[in-house]
């Protein structure tokens, strides 16, 4: 209970000096030169997150990692990542697979609706359930400079389950872009 605790306040602490400090981040990127950045290999994504069950069930929270790839540029994103979610009792590891259109909504800010299958495995009391699933997200990207050397992500998600109970859940996560070049 304490490391849940602590997990959530840990990750509003980053969410809160992020936003805090998007301000002042978005200001240098304006003075910076009017070139455009360089395509990179893959985008690594660190972060944190949070779930909540609509079909009832305790809050979770937990570290995440994807990488993003670009196979057609302007036209389609590829995001593979695993998460991991701690809550009263319960373990989930997600594994997801989503494919995203980008839209830039200026030279600092990048918008990717997407939506892909999840495979979920869920540890609770011994017990061990894979299930399938089917994922939505909505991820922000926002790049402090024009040459996008380093990043924040917001990513809120829908999830809905194709096993028994068809549970459904809301989560958001977030956390620090790493272009590979």
């Amino acid at each position: 209970m304490f490391v849940i605790y602590g997990l959530a306040r840990a990750f509003a602490r980053v969410l809160g000096l992020s936003f805090g400090l998007a301000p002042l981040l978005f200001a240098g990127g304006a003075l910076a030169q009017d070139k455009e950045p360089k395509e990179p290999f893959a985008i690594l994504q660190f972060g944190a997150g949070a779930e909540w069950g609509l079909n009832g069930g305790s809050p979770g929270f937990g570290p995440s990692v994807a990488v993003e790839f670009t196979p057609i540029k302007n036209w389609l994103e590829v995001e593979t990542g695993v998460a991991t979610s701690f809550s009263k009792g319960k373990t989930e590891w997600d594994m997801d697979f989503i494919f995203k259109k980008p839209f830039d909504l200026s030279r600092t800010i990048e918008f990717e609706p997407g939506i892909g299958p999840v495979w979920i495995r869920n540890v609770s009391g011994g017990r061990t359930s894979d299930a399938i699933a089917a994922e939505a997200v909505f991820e922000f990207m926002f790049w402090p400079a024009a040459d996008r050397k380093y990043g924040w992500f917001l990513e809120p998600s829908y999830t809905y389950s194709f096993a028994r109970g068809h549970d459904q859940s809301f989560g958001v996560s977030g956390g620090l872009l790493i272009p590979i070049r």
